[in-house]
């Protein structure tokens, strides 16, 4: 026979109200008492009951971890990085369910009985129908990595702007005045910010914009391949390209040795993310530290706080990129 929270407070000599507090690390009992019942509970491989716990506390000790697509756009670094910095916070005590929104024909099964909080690595606009259907079943949720206009939702998001900004201004101090650019997926919002980063720099430092240079790409390494093979065809050939991520970058490097393109010392390439990769490609490639993992740790911080004390305020946090020089950038 299993043993139960009773059979603990009996040895204990406390109430089964105070070992169930003391089970779930409540604030409420000493710290003295706590590690009492603790100890007995792991003495007599004590097994929690999650379904009667659920029914009692009416929760599903589920938390939602949902992406804009997990197939399309959603490299396995960027997805790793998310799944790990969300794993480091939520406690044995919550389950994860990972899924992408993309997999989903209609939203009913979205509701509190399911899950406790949500958090929602959204790279698009159409996320939206998600998000406010999230608002109205009134499940805790927060939004990382796209800023959504909405006063009620906490948005944790990277500054991508800013960070394209300076990746190309760096490619413009080295003496760049030819830069390209390989687009993400049409739509997302990452590629719009990074984008509209790259443009400013160049309209900053008064240098043209060139319709041929900005190629369109899928956050992939055949697409940045692709892209580049366009760009070595051009006539007036860039001395840069600026990629919005370091799968199309270190696509982009493949293409270029795979056509006897040197780089730095013909073509400049810098990435954007900062993934494992970026240390090992040959050469090592600059590029844009995006704290993705960071930011997810934060997000799952701000979950858990949503879950035990709700508020209806929101609040836009920034999490700032950082430039990462390495090898793949030559000052001309």
């Amino acid at each position: 026979m299993s043993v139960t929270i009773k059979d603990i407070a009996r040895l204990a000599k406390v109430s089964h109200t105070t070992v169930s507090r003391a089970l779930n690390d409540s604030p409420l009992i000493k710290e003295e008492t706590k590690r009492k019942i603790m100890d007995l509970a792991e003495q007599l491989n004590y097994i929690p009951d999650y379904n009667a716990r659920s029914l009692v506390m009416q929760k599903s000790y589920t938390v939602g971890v949902f992406f804009t697509s997990i197939t399309t756009g959603t490299s396995a670094s960027f997805f790793s990085d998310v799944i790990r910095g969300v794993n480091s916070v939520i406690s044995e005590n919550y389950n994860l369910f990972v899924r992408g929104i993309d997999n989903y024909k209609d939203y009913h099964s979205i509701n509190k009985k399911r899950f406790d909080g949500i958090i929602l690595m959204s790279q698009s606009e159409v996320d939206n129908a998600f998000i406010y259907h999230v608002m109205q079943s009134g499940i805790p949720f927060v939004v990382l990595n796209r800023q959504v206009q909405d006063p009620t939702i906490i948005n944790i998001v990277p500054n991508d702007k800013v960070g394209a900004y300076e990746a190309v201004t760096f490619l413009i101090e080295q003496g760049h005045h030819k830069i390209a650019i390989i687009e993400g997926i049409e739509g997302f919002k990452s590629t719009q910010v990074r984008k509209d980063g790259y443009l400013n720099a160049l309209i900053k430092h008064s240098i043209p914009i060139r319709q041929e240079y900005m190629l369109q790409g899928s956050y992939d390494m055949e697409s940045g391949y692709q892209a580049l093979e366009q760009i070595i065809e051009l006539e007036n050939r860039p001395t840069a390209v600026f990629c919005c991520n370091d799968d199309m970058a270190i696509g982009a490097m493949r293409a270029a040795f795979d056509q006897g393109i040197n780089i730095p010392g013909e073509l400049s390439i810098i990435g954007f993310d900062d993934i494992g990769f970026a240390h090992y490609t040959t050469p090592a490639l600059t590029t844009v530290k995006r704290p993705i993992e960071q930011i997810s740790i934060e997000g799952a911080k701000k979950i858990l706080e949503l879950i035990n004390e709700p508020k209806s305020t929101g609040e836009i946090i920034f999490v700032e990129t950082e430039l990462k020089i390495r090898d793949s950038v030559k000052k001309m």
